[in-house]
């Protein structure tokens, strides 16, 4: 069992000032092993906080970034499954999920995991799996004003994942779970 948090479009200190202090309450040092982030962290304080909560961070850049060494796209191999990261906003149109799956045959992953609209989506496509985990912070974006902060943490165990979708919602944490496996003949290709 690994468990890896995925998380993006903080925007700290632009659009928002800080994560909820409930998601600073559960995000605790030594429970993850991995946090991937979709981008728009924005300052390095931020990505500093994530590595005092994990060393295995890794982030693809979102169009407000500022450290110039994150990728556009991040490949990792955790478990039984080859993830793709990117933020987002390369995709067009935004959010969509045609355009999201091209991307993810492009990169040739299991879990494509963006980010950009700021608006939680989990969604099983063509045997693979999208996830879009939000906005961390409520962050608005250029699509609504209207964000529920939001996270996703991944319970990977070989080929299945547990994704369980942490959402604020009115000043409570509301929990939802996805279980996704990976194809027998995925696998096997």
């Amino acid at each position: 069992m690994v468990l890896v948090l995925a998380l993006g479009d903080l925007h700290i200190p632009h659009r928002a000032a800080d994560l909820p202090p409930k998601f600073k309450a559960m995000l605790v040092p030594g429970k993850i092993q991995h946090i991937l982030s979709t981008g728009n962290l924005c300052i390095k304080e931020v990505y500093d906080y994530l590595k005092s909560l994990c060393n295995d961070v890794h982030v693809s850049k979102g169009e407000y970034d500022e450290d110039p060494r994150f990728p556009e796209t991040k490949l990792l191999n955790i478990g039984g499954f080859r993830i793709g990261l990117c933020h987002g906003h390369q995709v067009v149109p935004w959010g969509d999920v045609e355009s999201l799956a091209m991307l993810q045959r492009q990169l040739d992953v299991d879990i494509l995991l963006t980010g950009h609209t700021h608006q939680f989506k989990a969604y099983k496509h063509q045997g693979r799996l999208i996830i879009n985990p939000g906005s961390a912070t409520g962050a608005y974006s250029s699509m609504t004003y209207d964000v529920n902060p939001s996270f996703v943490l991944m319970d990977i165990d070989g080929i299945r994942v547990v994704v369980y979708v942490y959402e604020l919602v009115n000043g409570e944490v509301k929990v939802d779970k996805i279980d996704f496996k990976k194809s027998v003949q995925a696998t096997q290709q």
